[in-house]
């Protein structure tokens, strides 16, 4: 059985961490199976959006301290777990909601805040307890402390404590808190909403915000300007445009 499971229904593809009985405690196998997954849904002309989810009662609960405590860390194989945050954030443009649908720690926080959406059943607890033990973290220090203020990410960190749906609700690490059995059906209802539009703009509109973070006032408005223009002569934009003119729905298709 596969540790992850890579399926695409209607433009969607579905990265779903599979390994159940174990929380999805991540392997050296399921890191190289979240590459495969990700890098297949970044090429796929087809896929125009992801969601990424976990299997059974948990989204992730973080490094297998089994697999580790016998040597080995993800950062000594190629594609290791930094550089899979750091692809998410610059190499896919097409927009990923995270159904998060249990406990989500360590590791597996790093995927679901690598998402650009993350919808969390109210059960969902988020956290990174390496301190309790005897390590750090990368997604912690690196992801959370940009996310949400520096002095709750700090105490999130430092006790190695656990936060549940509301809180991260209230700090913006997640956009939606649903019953536990509703966690898909929301997921899937915003992909349809962004399954709407042009997903040329869409990625545009990714790409010129999460590129422009932290460059000045000017080079955000630079790069903005050189999306849009670039957008401006594709199939869809000149669609979207008939559409509107003509009082109908505009049919669009990635061109």
């Amino acid at each position: 059985m596969p540790q992850v499971e890579y399926e695409v229904r209607d433009r969607v593809a579905y990265v779903t961490m599979n390994r159940p009985e174990k929380l999805n405690a991540m392997t050296h196998e399921m890191l190289r199976g979240l590459w495969e997954a990700f890098t297949t849904l970044r090429d796929d002309p087809e896929v125009w959006l992801g969601i990424v989810t976990g299997n059974g009662r948990a989204f992730s609960v973080g490094h297998d301290l089994v697999e580790m405590s016998a040597g080995g860390r993800m950062a000594d194989t190629p594609g290791s777990t930094d550089e899979l945050y750091y692809f998410m954030a610059t190499e896919i443009w097409k927009p990923i909601i995270a159904a998060v649908n249990g406990m989500c720690l360590a590791q597996g926080a790093g995927i679901a805040l690598g998402a650009d959406i993350r919808v969390a059943a109210a059960s969902a607890r988020f956290g990174w307890p390496q301190v309790k033990r005897g390590i750090s973290s990368i997604s912690g220090p690196v992801i959370l402390s940009h996310r949400a203020p520096i002095g709750k990410a700090l105490e999130i960190l430092l006790t190695g404590d656990f936060i549940d749906a509301g809180d991260a609700l209230d700090l913006g690490l997640v956009n939606h808190v649903v019953p536990d059995d509703q966690v898909m059906d929301k997921t899937e209802s915003l992909a349809r909403k962004i399954l709407e539009n042009a997903p040329l703009a869409v990625r545009g509109m990714k790409e010129a915000a999460v590129r422009g973070l932290d460059l000045p006032l000017k080079d955000r408005l630079d790069l903005a300007t050189r999306i849009y223009d670039r957008l401006q002569d594709s199939e869809d934009a000149r669609e979207g445009l008939a559409a509107f003119l003509e009082k109908r729905s505009p049919v669009f298709r990635g061109r």
